[in-house]
């Protein structure tokens, strides 16, 4: 099957967020499916071009129609990519060039991901890469649906295209005058990214794709709730018979314990005890905490933001600290309040809190191997992969059951068993404290019980192989209609 993945990042060439993760595994797991020929549209933001790693060849130029625009893209494609992922980087100077580093942010942030979605469709035409699937994500190619029903139809008349949402809080707002300025679209489409007498870019893939995917069983069916749906409920109940969720993996290869450069000592699910208690004695010396093999050590790997629960753990953090005998390790960066909390928390409490305000992946490797409990108690989390990642680490995850968190961690009970986790229902301070209360006491009073429950953990499939074929099976339906 021939399989066009379009995005607006991909590890390890552009990313910010989990959209970049998703898009270095999922591409290169349903390339070792048999008969599968996969290739991946990226920006050809600076940052890759300038970066001599990446050796690429132009293999075509066009131009592509924006309202009254002909602006220039070039089809860059990379030559030295080990798997059997091709991967063709759009360049426009114009767009993607000398910007502010960030890949989004910009001003024209609607104009640039406008030309990007209709360039990924002329580059396939341009290439001769007509795909039977395209698999397009995220707002920044929301246009993509829409341009293939409304103006490529003709030429791409037997590929079918699948939409995934990997955050609908980021829709793709433009003003009215943004459709006859910018999109070239006939007229009869405009009703289908109206919303609010406003452009929604995200409600016009929704509307226009053959099917449309979110990254969680539970996450797709949250959407079907104002709390959660951000004004795209009505919307997403409409076409309620086409969305669907499936699951992230993590890249099993990266998130290794037997194997990551960035560790002290490698261990597997046979070896874990003295492995992790390795890794745990040099990350408490890394980050100033005292090297305490007893004393439970909590970590977190985030984003520093309110949606992911770090209201609920300012609220119980000095208690926590007061009432029980454990450390508590940050690493993240993101809102002034957060970083400015964590920072003073740590210098009240140096001999129990550690506050990296930083971005460092070897370190978030090394918090994995190392910690104990791993906590992740996001307000809403269409999948999240940290608590995957913990749980590879045979970190324990105590997590809000939400969206992806409640598909991956279920609950155990007070002993450790019947589940991968502690989670909590409701989303207050109470209860999340409750369940991280629920973990330390297994800690403390039952090691060969914790011991089993991470053993568990490291032995379950966390891989992009079960996922990648569920996707496998939603393509072959859509070719079947």
């Amino acid at each position: 099957m021939r399989i066009a993945i379009c995005a607006s990042e991909g590890a390890p060439y552009c990313k910010s967020g989990g959209l970049g993760d998703v898009m270095e595994a999922l591409p290169a797991a349903l390339s070792r499916i048999e008969g599968n020929e996969v290739a991946l549209f990226l920006p050809y933001y600076h940052k890759i071009k300038s970066n001599t790693a990446y050796i690429t060849e132009k293999i075509a130029e066009f131009r592509v129609s924006l309202g009254w625009r002909q602006q220039y893209c070039a089809v860059m494609k990379l030559t030295n990519r080990a798997d059997k992922v091709q991967v063709y980087f759009l360049d426009s100077e114009y767009y993607f060039g000398a910007r502010t580093g960030a890949i989004y942010g910009d001003m024209d942030d609607g104009e640039r991901f406008a030309f990007f979605s209709r360039a990924c469709l002329d580059a396939m035409l341009a290439i001769e890469f007509i795909p039977e699937i395209i698999q397009c994500n995220d707002w920044q190619c929301g246009l993509i649906p829409v341009y293939l029903k409304a103006v490529y139809h003709d030429r791409l008349s037997n590929t079918r295209c699948m939409y995934t949402i990997h955050n609908i809080e980021y829709q793709g707002w433009a003003n009215s005058s943004f459709f006859d300025d910018m999109l070239a679209l006939p007229w009869e489409y405009r009703p289908t990214l109206d919303m609010n007498n406003s452009v929604n870019v995200m409600k016009g893939a929704i509307e226009t794709a053959d099917l449309v995917t979110t990254v969680s069983e539970t996450y797709a069916r949250e959407l079907m709730y104002p709390y959660y749906a951000h004004g795209l409920d009505g919307i997403l109940a409409s076409n309620a018979w086409k969305l669907t969720g499936i699951t992230n993996g993590i890249d099993v290869n990266t998130f290794n314990p037997e194997t990551s450069k960035s560790l002290p000592a490698h261990f597997n699910s046979e070896t874990f005890v003295e492995g992790k208690a390795k890794c745990k004695a040099a990350l408490q010396k890394e980050v100033g905490l005292p090297e305490a093999p007893d004393v439970p050590l909590m970590v977190m790997v985030t984003r520093l933001a309110g949606h992911k629960g770090l209201d609920l753990l300012c609220y119980i953090a000095r208690r926590l600290m007061w009432e029980e005998n454990a450390q508590l390790l940050i690493l993240g960066t993101g809102e002034p309040q957060y970083e400015n909390f964590f920072r003073d928390l740590a210098k009240q409490l140096p001999e129990q809190v550690s506050a990296q305000i930083t971005f460092n992946l070897g370190l978030a490797d090394r918090i994995y191997a190392g910690g104990d409990i791993y906590l992740m108690p996001s307000k809403s989390e269409p999948c999240g992969l940290s608590q995957m990642n913990a749980m590879r680490y045979g970190t324990v995850p105590v997590v809000h059951a939400t969206g992806g968190l409640k598909d991956t961690v279920p609950p155990c009970d007070a002993d450790g068993k019947g589940g991968l986790g502690f989670t909590f229902q409701s989303y207050n301070a109470d209860d999340f404290f409750a369940s991280i209360q629920r973990a330390l006491h297994l800690y403390n009073t039952d090691r060969e019980a914790w011991r089993a429950l991470q053993k568990k953990e490291m032995e379950t499939d966390f891989s992009w192989d079960v996922p990648a074929a569920r996707y496998m099976e939603l393509f072959r339906n859509m070719l079947s209609w």
